[in-house]
């Protein structure tokens, strides 16, 4: 029997759970997405992608800037819906919505909890040098990502791997969990597992002052936080007052003070080692190889970027 579903979420990360609940025949009777945003400047509102695949299937899309209204609330039991499955929402869910489905309000999150708690785990991973992180399904409480668990699943973070191929192979993983959960749901089969005490890390939304690469760090730790950043919100260095986008790295071979171009390759020296840059973009520009860069950007030997 197939479980009458409300779908709460708003990113990319959000749309595969959304099409493997549809094609498993769940019911969804309402889907929840954050208001749409201007696109730029003037120009007409963008849906979020939920709000597009959404209408794809033809369900009802409803838009509150908040859940903390009595209005909100009815609104929401009205749906008569059995549970909630929540993917990267953007709004917090108060204790009377938490309650307002007979079988709870369930989350997709992007980690091993209680690693990584909070907005940002796919970044934060990457950029603290993880080997491994994975995805969970829990029941949600009151708390930020403090719910008993119900699935896990495990992924190794390769050493080069970037922020955005990591998002894509979790949120694939990520969809055919929930819906296995979701099935051991509807059979009275979930079992719900309390989360550790211990190893709680937060990974608190990425700020702009952040990304700005810091040269005097170790290789290492350059290359992560370029891959933890990349594609977006990109980590950065400045030459000739214009920002440039860094987007892969790997490990280069010379040393030198931070933040010198060591080579014709741009290699640029690091507090302990060297990064080569493999692919950069300049702002309102298409992402490019290192050598194509350099051909409309020179970076001679001996260039301090900032």
């Amino acid at each position: 029997m197939a479980l009458r579903l409300v779908f709460m979420g708003t990113p990319d990360f959000a749309v595969p759970t959304l099409i493997e609940i549809v094609g498993r025949g769940h019911e969804v009777v309402a889907v929840y997405t954050r208001a749409p945003k201007p696109a730029r400047r003037g120009m007409a509102l963008k849906p979020s992608p939920v709000e597009r695949e959404a209408g794809r299937f033809g369900l009802p899309v409803l838009t509150p800037k908040t859940l903390r209204t009595a209005e909100a609330e009815a609104a929401f039991r009205a749906h008569g819906a059995d549970a909630a499955v929540v993917v990267a929402y953007g709004l917090i869910l108060p204790q009377p919505i938490l309650e307002a489905v007979p079988l709870g309000c369930f989350n997709l999150h992007a980690s091993l909890l209680p690693r990584w708690r909070g907005a940002a785990p796919i970044n934060r991973a990457i950029m603290a040098g993880d080997s491994e992180t994975g995805v969970m399904v829990m029941k949600m409480d009151e708390g930020l990502d403090t719910g008993p668990v119900a699935m896990a699943e495990r992924m190794p973070i390769g050493a080069d791997m970037t922020a955005g191929a990591l998002h894509d192979a979790l949120a694939r993983l990520g969809a055919d969990m929930t819906v296995r959960a979701l099935a051991a749901l509807e059979r009275g089969s979930l079992v719900l597992t309390p989360q550790a005490e211990t190893g709680v890390t937060h990974a608190a939304k990425i700020e702009k002052a952040e990304t700005r690469i810091d040269w005097s760090k170790s290789w290492r730790a350059v290359h992560d936080h370029c891959r933890g950043l990349s594609p977006a919100p990109g980590a950065w260095f400045e030459t000739a007052g214009a920002r440039v986008k860094v987007l892969r790295t790997t490990r280069g071979e010379a040393s030198g003070e931070p933040g010198t171009v060591l080579d014709d390759a741009l290699t640029v020296a690091c507090g302990e080692g060297a990064v080569r840059i493999l692919e950069l973009q300049r702002a309102g520009r298409a992402p490019m190889k290192t050598d194509e860069f350099l051909r409309g950007t020179p970076l001679a030997p001996g260039t301090r970027l900032s």
